[in-house]
C-alpha cells in the first residue's frame, strides 16, 4: 500500500468559555477568548509545514449552546486554508455540536465531507498524486444525547485492501468523568476490523491500544482545572505495511497546571511567600511562550498551617500574584504569564502521627478511621454520602456534589480529617489527654 501522513484532532470547542476563573482583567479575559482560535491556527500551519493528506475531526468542532457566527466563520476560513493547499477534511459532529442544533452548517466542500448520522465510507487520496489510502468512515450524533452503542455500526469493507480510518465521538470503556454517549468497548472497537480508531469526547489525551489503534487526540485547548498538561492533536504516519507512528504537536496557547508546594521544614510565613513565588518564576521560565493557569496545591505539615487555615495569607498572596501578572498583561507579554487560578489547602499540623495513632483517645480513632478510609474507596464514598445527605435538599450543594470527582471529595474528608485533628489537638492541649 501507498504511505501517507494525515492529523487526527478532536474537540475543538472554538470560542468556548473558560471555567472556575476570577479576577481576571479585561486584557487578560480576551487572550483567553482568543486562545480556541489561536490553537485552530497552529493547527492549520502544522497541517501546512507536515504536508498532510488529510485531517479527520472527531466531533465538537464548538458549542451548540453557545456558538458564536465567529466560530462558524473562522472554522470555514481555516477549511478553506487547506483546501488552497489540497489538504481534506473529513468531519463528524459530536454530542456538542449535534446534526439537530442551533448552529449554522458546515459546508460538504470538495475537500470538505461532513458525516451523516448514518455510517458513511470515503475514500481519502494522497494529496500529491491522488492515489488512493484509506477508507475513511463516520457517524454524527442526531442529537445532542446519544446513548446507542454506534461503533457496532461499523464494518471493514474487506473487498477494499486499503488502511480502514473510524471516526467516532463516544465513551469507550465507561470514562466516568465524561458522559456515557455512545458507549462502547475496546473489544467492539477491535472487532470492527478498521485500522485506526479516531476518538473524540474525552478530553484527556490516551492512546488505549495499538493495532489497531485506537486513540483519543484529546482537546486543542484545556479549559478548566479539570483539563490539566499540554492539548494539541497528532500526526499520523501510516507505512507501505500499515504500521503506525505517532507525532503529538501541542496547540494550545494556555496551559492548565497543578502545582504542589510543600510546607514542610517552613516555619516562617515569609518563607513560604517566597517558595510559592520562586515556583512561579520557575513555571515562567519552563512556558515562555504561553500563558499558564496554576491551581496551587499546599501540602506537608508545619507550624504554618494553623496560620494558613485560619487567616486570609494564602488568599492575600494570591490576590498579590494576579496583580503582578494583570501589570505584564498590559504590557502585552502573554508569554511567561503565571496566572493564579486559586490555592488549596491540603497541609497539616505538625503532629506525631506514629504516636497519636496508638493512644487511646478520640484523635487516635479518628487518624485510625483516615487510615482506613485512604485504603477503603467503598469506605470513603460511605461515610461521604452519610456525611452530605442532610445537606442534598440545598440545589447549589446538590449540583456541586455532582459536578465533583471522586478526586475533589476525597479532598473534602482529607481536609474534614485536618480540621479535625487541630480541633481535638487543641482540646487534647487543655485538657490533657483526656479526650
Amino acid at each position: 500500500m501507498n504511505p501517507f501522513r494525515f492529523i487526527h484532532v478532536a474537540d475543538l470547542h472554538l470560542d468556548s468559555k473558560f471555567i472556575g476563573m476570577k479576577g481576571l482583567s479585561d486584557h487578560i479575559r480576551q487572550h483567553l477568548r482568543e486562545s480556541t482560535f489561536n490553537a485552530l491556527r497552529q493547527l492549520i500551519e502544522i497541517a501546512i509545514v507536515e504536508k498532510v493528506d488529510f485531517i479527520v475531526v472527531s466531533g465538537d468542532v464548538y458549542d451548540a449552546a453557545d456558538s458564536s457566527l465567529r466560530a462558524h466563520l473562522a472554522i470555514q476560513a481555516a477549511f478553506e486554508e487547506l483546501g488552497r493547499h489540497g489538504i481534506h477534511i473529513y468531519v463528524i459532529h459530536g454530542n456538542h455540536d449535534p446534526l439537530d442544533g442551533p448552529r449554522l452548517q458546515i459546508r460538504n466542500d470538495d475537500h470538505v465531507h461532513v458525516f451523516g448520522p448514518e455510517v458513511e465510507s470515503v475514500i481519502a487520496r494522497r494529496r500529491l498524486d491522488q492515489q488512493e489510502v484509506a477508507v475513511v468512515s463516520g457517524i454524527s450524533y442526531p442529537t445532542s444525547k446519544v446513548t446507542e452503542n454506534m461503533a457496532l455500526k461499523f464494518h471493514r469493507d474487506e473487498k477494499l485492501s486499503l488502511f480502514h480510518i473510524g471516526i467516532l465521538h463516544a465513551n469507550v470503556d465507561g470514562d466516568l468523568i465524561h458522559e456515557t454517549y455512545s458507549p462502547c468497548t475496546r473489544k467492539e472497537l477491535e472487532a470492527s476490523g478498521y485500522d485506526y480508531w479516531a476518538l473524540g469526547h474525552i478530553h484527556m489525551r490516551r492512546v488505549i491500544q495499538e493495532y489497531p489503534h485506537i486513540v483519543y487526540a484529546g482537546n486543542i485547548q484545556g479549559r478548566s482545572v479539570k483539563e490539566i498538561g499540554p492539548k494539541g492533536c497528532y500526526v499520523v504516519d501510516v507505512s507501505e505495511v500499515a504500521s503506525v507512528q505517532l507525532t503529538f504537536h501541542e496547540l494550545d496557547q494556555v496551559r492548565w497546571l497543578i502545582e504542589k508546594i510543600s510546607i514542610d521544614g517552613i516555619h516562617d510565613i515569609d518563607e513560604w511567600r517566597m517558595r510559592v513565588e520562586e515556583q512561579v518564576e520557575s513555571i515562567r521560565s519552563q512556558l515562555p511562550d504561553r500563558m499558564s493557569i496554576v491551581r496551587w496545591i499546599i501540602t506537608g505539615r508545619s507550624s504554618i498551617h494553623r496560620e494558613l487555615e485560619s487567616g486570609h495569607i494564602a488568599e492575600e498572596l494570591e490576590q498579590e500574584l494576579r496583580r503582578r501578572e494583570i501589570v505584564r498583561a498590559e504590557k502585552d507579554q502573554f508569554g511567561g504569564l503565571v496566572w493564579s487560578e486559586s490555592m488549596s489547602l491540603q497541609s497539616g499540623i505538625e503532629i506525631d502521627r506514629a504516636e497519636l495513632i496508638l493512644e487511646d483517645h478520640f484523635l487516635g480513632e479518628l487518624l485510625r478511621l483516615a487510615d482506613k478510609i485512604e485504603a477503603d474507596t467503598d469506605l470513603s464514598k460511605e461515610l461521604l454520602d452519610k456525611a452530605l445527605s442532610p445537606l442534598m435538599n440545598n440545589r447549589e450543594i446538590r449540583l456541586l456534589v455532582n459536578e465533583s470527582t471522586a478526586e475533589e471529595k476525597q479532598e473534602w474528608l482529607e481536609r474534614a480529617g485536618e480540621l479535625g485533628a487541630v480541633l481535638l489537638l487543641n482540646e487534647i492541649g487543655e485538657g490533657g489527654r483526656s479526650v
